[in-house]
Formats: structure tokens, C-alpha cells, sequence
């Protein structure tokens, strides 16, 4: 019976332990939990059974979970006034479930459905769909990024944009600003028109295609062209050699899983399969470096020039680990957008036949025969794609979750927002699909119709802060004004050269449930007929 009562007063201790100073690594909590029912058991003394270390751990491990169990569930939690179900209140093992298949961002919407703009998704975690909240949590003065970024780096690897926060995530900002001014799109729009060329040139080659898998080959060709001075020739090649693609997806998969549980990933980084899996990462990022280096002449100032700081204007210069940690993240930030973006577009016209066809007579009346299909001030003209490209960021973002969670740190006493209090140690989903689909911010908030973004709209609700599909503040897409570029580059020529349709047999309607969260969206096939317009000699 001491045994019993001990082993029950042993949990109820840790619990008050770990709730006050909450461990930031399982590598030494776990160890301590696992031992302490043996240490008590030998403290008490008397037969050492292997029922009485059963006895020990059984009650020790119960009385534990029982008293976080009924702590989270109870009024007493700081979180008790934000509605979920009970099961996520009590352990975010079940968002990471819901997650495994790639479904977060449905499965946020559902909840946000059932329970409100404001849902309690795990023990200490919210996710919030109110606009005025959303803006005040990411724009400047909101919430610094949860631990959730720095999942699936290790700790001999330098830290990119995507991890940084406060002064250090400032001066890096800086020099991705200057990699992306007007003035340094201009210069990377010669790389834009080659790689279109390329694609429109491969695609004339074949009746039927798979377009995920050709913006795919696109878009990693353009991005290594513009991080690391070239290195990737997938559109040349028909495929993904060297299988850059499916690394990326890996890595990115690996590190949005173990993102939900922050605490775990440095035990997870001791796994030689996970270890692996970083290092092969980190060894392609290096390589690409060593290669831009290694380049005597490049023709222009592409966006390594600007990352590796050669115009010397930071006061410190950014070493080789650094600018090819920051050219990954440009190559699978841009890449896998970029690539959605197309692919899902193409989806909604073909679904979608009249807005099609104005998209084409739109294109025929704005860019002759004849005239160059790049010219960026023709594409200031073209109002109806612009209104598709933006109906198309609102109903199927490129990252659905808005990425990781915002956090107010354990050391800040809480903060409010919106006039809604956030206690220390909550993470907060800001997820922008949810966002997007929300019927208090756009009339028939699930149906494509582009139209409401034209001058002329009437649609009864149509909020654009409820708009934020390259996310909101200092931390905000970065690349978002050389999407757009690239996005009207690639969709005029498309359109101007093929008459596209779905394949025969291909299943449209089930393409969208192809769509996978993990960070950023991979997509099933996309299959499509071309039918050449004509010949623009100038693609």
C-alpha cells in the first residue's frame, strides 16, 4: 500500500513539476520518468519483484496521466474558454494523427466549422480564422513563431529565414529584401522566359501530359537557376533525376510531422534513418553552393548574389553554410508555391469552361500575334487572369496551414488579442485556408468565382484582410511580387499556345483530395490534352 500511495504522489509531483518548467527536450524527461519508479522502489525497500516494479510504474505513469487528463479538461486551464473536442484538449498526439495524412487543413476546417472562429486544438494550442486577430497575431508587435520552425534542423546547421525571430531574422530579412526589389525582378525575368520557353517547348512534344509533374520540372529548374546559378536540367531531361524533388518532399514531410511535437525532434535527430534524412538535405544545399562558387562569370545578378552578399553592403559576410541554407529554402519555398499555384489554376478553368474561355479571349484581345507574350506591361492589362490567379491563392493556398504556429513564449505573461486573452504557452494556427473559406469575409466563400475581384464587384462580402495567401508582417512571403511575375509569364504563354481539356478517363473531381499538407501542398497528377493554338516565334 506505500508503494501504491507513493508511486501516486510521485506523479501528481511531476506534473507540477513539468507544468512549471516545461521540458524543451524529451532527452532528459524521458530518461528521469523512466527511472523514477524504480528509484522509489528501491527508496521504500522490501522484496524487489517484478510485480511490485510493475505495481510502481503502473500507478507512478497513471496518476501522472490522470492529473494532466483532468487538469486540461478542467475549468481551471488557462485555455478552459476556447471550445474543441475533448480528445485534442487532452493530448496533441491527435492533431499529429489528423496530420500524418496530409489533411490538417480540412481537418482545422471542419473544426472551425463545428466550433467557431476561435478553437482549441491541443493541451496549449488555439487556432485562430478571426481577420482582425489574424492580422494583429502576424503583422509587426504580434506573436514571435513557434518552436514548430525549428523542426527538422539540427543544431550544426546554421538557422534561415524561416527560423529566425527578432534582431537576427531583421538583418537576414534585409538582405532577402534586396534580393527581391522591382529593380531585382526585372533582372531575373530573362530566366522566367527561358525556363517558359523550355516548358511550352516540351509540352508541344505530347498529345496528353501530367502538368503537376511538368510545373514540377519547371519550377525546380527556374529556382536552381535563380538560388544557385543553374545546376538542375529536369525540363531538358523529361525528369526528376537525381530525385531533388522527392528529397525535398521527405525532408519537408519529416519535419512538418515532428513540428507538432517540438520537445521530441532532438531525440528524433539521435535515429540514424532521421539523421540521414537531414544530412542528405544539408549535403544537397552544400553542394549546390560549392558549385555557384566554383562559377568564374555569371551573366547577371541572380538571387545568390544578393544572398552572399558580393555587393558588400552587410557588416558581416554571410559564410558559404549560411547562403546555401537560405538558397534552399529559396528553391523549396518557391518551387512547390509556384508549382501549386499552376497546377491548381489550370484545375479550376478546365472545371470551370466559361471562365476558360474569357481567360483566352482576354489573353487573344490583350497579346497579338506576334507580340511578346513576357512583356510584363501587357500583363498589367490582363485583369481577368489576375482575378483567377487570386480566386485561385483563395481557395486553394500553397501552404493551407499558414506553415507552422505563432507562440506567446512562457516568459510573457499572456497577451491580447483581438480582445481575447492568450495565456503564456500558446502556440496559435493561423490556418489560411479556414481563413479563406470563412462566409464572414467572402459570399459563397467554397465556390470559384473570380469575378469578385474585379473593380466592379457586388458581391455582398468580399474582405481582402481576410486575404492573405503569402501570409502577413515581417514575416510575409518575401518572394510574393516574383511569384506574381512568374505566375503571368507562365500562364499567358500556356494559354496563348495550347487549347487545353482534361484527359480522357482522368477523374477531375478527385483531383482536389490529391492536394497533401505538409508545410507546403504536394499534389496528385494532373492530366490534360494540348491542342497548339499556333506558333508564337517569340516562346
Amino acid at each position: 500500500m506505500l508503494l501504491v500511495w507513493a508511486a501516486a504522489i510521485l506523479g501528481l509531483i511531476n506534473h507540477l513539476f513539468f507544468h512549471r518548467y516545461e521540458p524543451s527536450s524529451a532527452n532528459i524527461s524521458l530518461p528521469v520518468l523512466a527511472i523514477e519508479p524504480v528509484v522509489l522502489l528501491m527508496l521504500i525497500g522490501g522484496p524487489f519483484s517484478s510485480a511490485q516494479l510493475f505495481w510502481s510504474y503502473f500507478v507512478f505513469l497513471g496518476s501522472l496521466s490522470l492529473s494532466i487528463i483532468a487538469y486540461r479538461l478542467s475549468p481551471f486551464h488557462p485555455l478552459a474558454q476556447y471550445p474543441g473536442p475533448a480528445i485534442s484538449k487532452v493530448t496533441k498526439l491527435w492533431s499529429l494523427w489528423k496530420a500524418l495524412p496530409g489533411y490538417k487543413y480540412l481537418y482545422l476546417k471542419t473544426l472551425h466549422d463545428t466550433y467557431g472562429p476561435y478553437v482549441r486544438t491541443g493541451p496549449n494550442e488555439i487556432s485562430v480564422i478571426d481577420a482582425v486577430a489574424v492580422g494583429q497575431i502576424l503583422n509587426k508587435g504580434g506573436l514571435d513563431k513557434g518552436r514548430y520552425y525549428e523542426a527538422g534542423r539540427h543544431s550544426s546547421t546554421p538557422p534561415s529565414i524561416v527560423s529566425l525571430v527578432g534582431e537576427a531574422h531583421t538583418a537576414k530579412r534585409r538582405v532577402w529584401n534586396r534580393g527581391m526589389t522591382s529593380a531585382a525582378i526585372r533582372e531575373y525575368e530573362s530566366l522566367i522566359a527561358k525556363r517558359t520557353s523550355q516548358l511550352v517547348s516540351r509540352l508541344r512534344e505530347h498529345e496528353t501530359v501530367d502538368l503537376v509533374c511538368w510545373f514540377d520540372l519547371f519550377a525546380l529548374d527556374l529556382m536552381g537557376d535563380l538560388a544557385f546559378g543553374g545546376g538542375f536540367e529536369m525540363l531538358r531531361d523529361g525528369r526528376d533525376v537525381d530525385g531533388v524533388g522527392e528529397l525535398i518532399r521527405v525532408f519537408l514531410t519529416a519535419a512538418d510531422i515532428s513540428g507538432h511535437l517540438p520537445w521530441i525532434v532532438n531525440t528524433l535527430h539521435l535515429f540514424p534513418q532521421v539523421g540521414r534524412i537531414i544530412q542528405e538535405f544539408n549535403d544537397f544545399g552544400q553542394g549546390l553552393a560549392i558549385q555557384r562558387m566554383e562559377k568564374t562569370a555569371v551573366d547577371r545578378k541572380d538571387l545568390w548574389y544578393h544572398l552572399a552578399d558580393e555587393a558588400g553592403l552587410e557588416k558581416e559576410k554571410p559564410t558559404l553554410k549560411t547562403v546555401a541554407a537560405d538558397g534552399i529554402v529559396a528553391i523549396v519555398g518557391a518551387s512547390d508555391t509556384t508549382a501549386s499555384a499552376l497546377s491548381s489554376l489550370v484545375w479550376f478553368l478546365l472545371s470551370n469552361p466559361e471562365y476558360y474561355r474569357r481567360v483566352q479571349k482576354e489573353l487573344d484581345s490583350v497579346i497579338s500575334d506576334g507580340d511578346d507574350p513576357f512583356d510584363v506591361n501587357k500583363h498589367q492589362e490582363l485583369q481577368f487572369l489576375s482575378a483567377c490567379i487570386n480566386e485561385t491563392l483563395r481557395l486553394h493556398p500553397p501552404l493551407p496551414s499558414n506553415g507552422g504556429t505563432r507562440q506567446v513564449h512562457l516568459n510573457q505573461c499572456g497577451r491580447n488579442i483581438a480582445g481575447r486573452f492568450i495565456p503564456e504557452g500558446t502556440s496559435v494556427y493561423t490556418p489560411t485556408y479556414s481563413l479563406h473559406r470563412n462566409p464572414d469575409y467572402f459570399s459563397y466563400p467554397d465556390q470559384f468565382l473570380p469575378d469578385r475581384w474585379l473593380p466592379d464587384s457586388k458581391f455582398e462580402r468580399h474582405d481582402t484582410s481576410a486575404f492573405i495567401p503569402f501570409s502577413l508582417g515581417p514575416a510575409n512571403c518575401v518572394g510574393q511580387k516574383f511569384a506574381k511575375r512568374e505566375l503571368f509569364m507562365v500562364l499567358s504563354v500556356l494559354f496563348k499556345s495550347f487549347d487545353l481539356r482534361f484527359a480522357d478517363g482522368f477523374n477531375s473531381e478527385a483531383w482536389p483530395m490529391g492536394r497533401r499538407d505538409y508545410f507546403v501542398v504536394t499534389r496528385g497528377p494532373l492530366r490534360v490534352t494540348l491542342t497548339p493554338r499556333y506558333h508564337n516565334p517569340r516562346v
